[in-house]
């Protein structure tokens, strides 16, 4: 069963953040800005929950105030975020059934532009719903 993501599930996201990684510290961070993001409509999820209750995969959307742009006078942006299933749960098509989520979430508040960072692994899935790489972008981490 998929549901939407409430802000007491917050921790959880913030597990399927960095399930692996050693910024377990950064955690409880991460889970209040969820929660609050939840709260404010800045942040849209949806969770994978097994018939045991246990959320065995989820998927996020981050709406983001961009402002219009050239040729497009939409201001909100969207990322898709946090997308993360449980080793045993793979290839069921989770991933794709919670973006496919996302993606009407971002549609129903009008926004157009929607992006994401992959994995190799998860470029077929993104890939088959529409998604293409744009090499266009650049970063700086100010300190």
């Amino acid at each position: 069963m998929i549901r939407p993501a409430v802000p007491a599930d917050a921790p959880v996201i913030a597990v399927h953040r960095s399930p692996d990684e050693v910024d377990a510290p950064e955690r409880p961070v991460y889970a209040a800005w969820v929660a609050d993001a939840l709260e404010r409509g800045l942040y849209v999820g949806f969770l994978a929950v097994s018939d045991g209750g246990e959320v065995v995969a989820g998927a996020g959307l981050t709406l983001l105030e961009w402002g219009p742009s050239r040729g497009d006078p939409q201001p909100w942006r969207a990322r898709v975020v946090n997308v993360w299933t449980q080793p045993d749960w793979r290839r069921q098509g989770l991933a794709r059934e919670l973006v496919i989520c996302c993606l009407q979430a971002a549609q129903e508040r009008g926004v157009t532009r929607i992006s994401l960072g992959t994995s190799e692994m998860g470029r077929a899935l993104y890939e088959g719903l529409g998604f293409r790489a744009s090499g266009t972008e650049m970063a700086l981490v100010l300190k």
